[in-house]
């Protein structure tokens, strides 16, 4: 039930409200129901575009209130409506506003208002009701929650235009799955919504038509029944394609089009149909190229700016439709409509909230079983957003077999499907349990790793590298690791160093040697390895500097001083001439070291020595590094 509170909330914040507001709550308790009746007039023309005067009466305790006044049995109908009409007000302010709604129970005082016989007040309920059922942080399923709504919602459909559009709307956007289709196809949607199609109200033929859109969505028994429906001697087809036509308003096209889409789909009309086969053929190509051009817009739009992404993804059904796009049958159209995801799953929040919601993972993920390489490439590249850490899509596409997927594309001949490959295990492994590093290299296979450790595209090769720092991350993963594949990632590290390569792939590749040196046992492999100890000291003296502090890290990890061996391990590489270095850089006069306050602090943590000469490392320089990257926007 509502809120029934007879006393306004009254709170800290107050001191900001103005008298004005304050004035217009007071009068809701006003012993003339007159007096009463006229406040909420005036209150409805104050919030009209006032969106800081309606957070006013919301803090104030207006909803509660109106709330009251709307279910009480001794109010006037024309209270009741001017009520309802303020709500629907409040409810289109911004999101808080109808999170405060939804918290007063304002949609089960409106569901009772519906069994009102007066139509005005009907009307109002309805109009509040598809102002808050549309809003992105309304549940759907309060509209399933009573079974008794809906056969109501398909009575009301006969008493006004006003009805119409308003039900359309919410069962349009409601209608958010197989179960919901159900429910709505079991209450007679299809019989009730039909005639809607031919009605003289555009905006009641625009929400009708997009019911029969999401009803049919991958939905072969709304689809075979849709087929045979009658309107006014004219077959629900023939009506869909008059909608295809050119003098017709865009939106129009578009959802008549996808209608049609859907029923060829479901087999409920054969696409060599001749009453539709020329026309649908046409007009779908003019409505790809459309959404093509939409999409490619779209993805422009959002490529650079959060506040343009935010209000891309909250245009009323543009997640859906855009999620549509990915199982469109144009080529053409699903690449932009992979394109213009990955430019929205850019956004931190949105991949948090909005892709989760959508489920946007699943059809991606179809996409990437069968698709030119074209798509593949931005299917994969969006791929590698929806694998960072803090996506919530992480978990499932794990579940959906992709460490499987993303090796096999680490073996494509085309460089860009290699990279995304291999960018989005880098991905998966930040910071990732035991089993999926396990599961990865499993996957990829060793030959395969240094396959790409050797491949002649540069980006390849560097995120080859950046998977490796990944999965060399955490001490227990670090020596679990290199206890199966320490020969082989020892090789392949001597050989890089030794190489004709950039700074950055040497700067990586000593990273990983850095992860390594953090491991219990791991370190072992270094200190054995003579040859890499001269490699580590002579970065330790390069002329770049991101070579000489990634070299010593490598230092620093294995001189810690409270680990067993520590002392052995300090005493090799005092002989070695370690320290020596250390001195030679702490006092160089170079203004590229000096300038560089990073390779000034390392010295100085590890150029700390005891008076018999052993080296002590404070813990405040211990560090082994792993990477999370979005791919760009390509």
């Amino acid at each position: 039930m509502a809120c029934l509170l007879e006393t306004p909330i009254r709170m800290s914040v107050l001191s900001e409200v103005t008298a004005s507001s304050r004035h217009y709550v007071d009068r809701l308790f006003d012993p003339d129901p007159q007096k009463v009746l006229q406040g909420v007039i005036d209150m409805k023309n104050a919030v009209i575009g006032n969106n800081k005067q309606k957070a006013n009466l919301i803090v104030l305790g207006a909803v509660p209130r109106l709330l009251y006044l709307l279910q009480q049995e001794t109010s006037s109908t024309e209270l009741k409506t001017e009520c309802a009409v303020v709500l629907g007000s409040l409810a289109m302010g911004t999101e808080n506003n109808v999170k405060s709604l939804l918290d007063c129970h304002i949609i089960p005082a409106l569901l009772q208002g519906l069994l009102s016989p007066d139509l005005k007040f009907i009307e109002a309920c309805l109009r509040c009701l598809r102002t808050i059922f549309t809003s992105p942080v309304t549940p759907e399923e309060l509209l399933y929650t009573d079974a008794t709504v809906i056969p109501h919602l398909m009575a009301l459909l006969s008493r006004s235009r006003y009805t119409q559009e308003y039900i359309c709307q919410i069962f349009s956007h409601c209608c958010k799955g197989p179960d919901h289709q159900t429910i709505l196809f079991n209450h007679g949607a299809v019989q009730n919504i039909a005639h809607l199609l031919t009605s003289p109200s555009y905006k009641v033929r625009m929400q009708a038509l997009k019911c029969f859109s999401v009803l049919a969505f991958e939905n072969p028994q709304v689809s075979m029944t849709l087929v045979n429906v009658l309107v006014d001697g004219e077959l629900l087809p023939q009506i869909f394609v008059k909608m295809l036509q050119r003098d017709k308003p865009i939106e129009m096209q578009l959802t008549s089009a996808k209608c049609l889409t859907y029923m060829c789909r479901a087999g409920a009309i054969r696409t060599d149909d001749s009453c539709i086969v020329l026309k649908l053929d046409h007009d779908l190509k003019h409505a790809h190229e459309l959404r093509q051009a939409a999409f490619k817009l779209y993805a422009s739009l959002g490529a650079n700016d959060e506040d343009i992404r935010k209000k891309i993804i909250e245009t009323e059904n543009m997640m859906d439709r855009i999620v549509t796009g990915l199982s469109e049958s144009s080529v053409k159209v699903r690449l932009a409509a992979v394109r213009c995801l990955h430019s929205l799953s850019r956004s931190v929040q949105q991949l948090r909230t909005s892709f989760q919601d959508h489920a946007v993972w699943k059809p991606l993920m179809k996409v990437l079983q069968n698709a030119p390489d074209e798509i593949l490439v931005a299917a994969s590249s969006m791929l590698c957003n929806l694998l960072l850490e803090f996506s919530p899509s992480k978990e499932p596409i794990l579940e959906s077999g992709a460490v499987e997927l993303l090796c096999g594309l680490t073996q494509s001949e085309n460089p860009a499907l290699r990279v995304n490959g291999i960018w989005a295990l880098m991905n998966m492994a930040f910071q990732a349990e035991q089993k999926i590093k396990a599961d990865i290299l499993r996957s990829l296979s060793t030959e395969q790793l240094f396959r790409l450790l050797s491949d002649s595209d540069l980006n390849v090769l560097m995120k080859t590298l950046g998977l490796l720092r990944n999965l060399l991350s955490t001490r227990p993963h670090i020596d679990k690791i290199m206890s199966t594949h320490g020969k082989q990632i020892m090789q392949a590290v001597t050989l890089i160093l030794e190489g004709e390569h950039s700074i950055e792939v040497k700067e990586q590749t000593l990273c990983i040697l850095a992860n390594i040196a953090d491991g219990t046992t791991a370190k072992e492999l270094i200190m054995t390895n003579d040859d890499i100890l001269q490699k580590i000291k002579y970065y330790m003296g390069h002329s770049h500097v991101k070579l000489q502090l990634a070299a010593m890290f490598c230092i620093s990890n294995l001189i810690w001083n409270e680990e067993e061996g520590s002392q052995e391990r300090q005493d090799k590489l005092r002989d070695m001439g370690i320290v020596d270095i250390l001195h030679k850089l702490s006092q160089s006069p170079d203004s590229n070291l000096c300038d560089n306050s990073s390779v000034r602090k390392m010295v100085i943590c590890i150029m700390s020595v005891t008076s018999d000469g052993h080296i002590i490392v404070s813990s405040s320089h211990r560090k082994t590094r792993a990477q999370p990257a979005m791919p760009p926007n390509g």
